[in-house]
This record gives structure tokens, sequence and C-alpha cells, in this order.
């Protein structure tokens, strides 16, 4: 069952993937105001239905986990860090999980983590420009997840540290401004 929450902000280079509930709740509705938009999806009609109305023309398949990088634990940890360091993207993120188990953290309007624990049939959708992070759970270490995307597929990060604000970050700011 997905849970929202704000994270305890107690995390470490070492205990990223661990829980990190501060025991504070957050609903969908504070997401939605956020531009974040939650689907539990449990059919490939509802997926496809979803896709079609939010106009998602392209999809692939990711699968992260230890085997994913041949078993060679440093590039698996390096990538792992890059997930995590605040970013954003110029295009919506959307993540439909098939298995296992991740965290989306999020930024709310003060600034604070919101974390999002996603398990098998949830869908969540960033809008562009949206600072967020991601990392799998300390419990399972593996997700496979359904990438949609508007045009052809693309991952593109840019990291807070750049200080860098596109017109989506842009964008962004003056739709949750109000």
């Amino acid at each position: 069952m997905v849970e929202f929450f704000y994270h305890d902000n107690k995390d470490t280079p070492e205990n990223f993937t661990d829980v990190h509930n501060s025991g504070e709740p957050v609903s969908v509705e504070d997401l939605d105001k956020l531009g974040v938009k939650y689907f539990h999806v449990t059919s490939t009609n509802e997926l496809d239905d979803i896709a079609t109305k939010r106009n998602y023309k392209n999809r692939d398949e990711i699968t992260l986990n230890l085997d994913s990088f041949g078993g060679d634990v440093d590039a698996f940890n390096a990538k792992m860090k890059q997930f995590y360091k605040e970013h954003y993207h110029e295009d919506e993120e959307i993540r439909y999980i098939i298995d296992g188990e991740g965290y989306f953290d999020v930024r709310d309007k003060q600034d604070r983590w919101i974390r999002a624990k996603l398990v098998p049939n949830d869908m969540l959708v960033l809008p562009a420009g949206i600072y967020h992070r991601f990392t799998l759970t300390s419990a399972l270490r593996k997700v496979k997840a359904v990438r949609l995307f508007k045009d052809e597929p693309k991952w593109e990060a840019i990291n807070r540290e750049t200080g860098r604000n596109s017109e989506a970050r842009t964008e962004y700011l003056n739709t949750i401004a109000v």
C-alpha cells in the first residue's frame, strides 16, 4: 500500500534507503497541490487509459537491482547515489511500479521533503520542474517499473546544486505560487 509522509531529515550517505518516516502523514490532496499525481493502477487497460488521457506516447521498463548491474556493487551504488541527488527534469517523470518498491521524495512549498513509498500497482506523476530524488527501499533493494513519456524516452537530470532554473522549473514555481 502506498504511503506518503514527511521525511525525518535524518538520512546519511549510509542510510538514505531507510524509511525515514517522521510520523507526520501527507495526503494525496496535499501532493496534488504540488502538481504530483497518484494513481492506483491494477491492470494494463487502466494504465493504457491513463496514458491515453495524459498523452503519453512512449513507454519502457526499467529494472533496478544488483543483478541489473551484473553484480557490480560499486556501479549499483553509484547509480543509486545519482538518483538520490536532488534534481528536476524538463518533462514529467512518470513511474508505474510492477515489482519491488522504492521511495520518491519531493519538496513541498516550505522546502520540506515528502516521501512517497511506492509498491506494485502504484503510479506517480511528477510535474516537470519539481525537485525530487529516488531510492530503493533498504528492505528489498529492487524495483521494476514502467516509465511513460509524452515524446521520445529521455532522462536528463538538472541537479539543484547547479542553481540552473530552466523554463520548466520557472513554470512549475509559477503553478504552485498561489
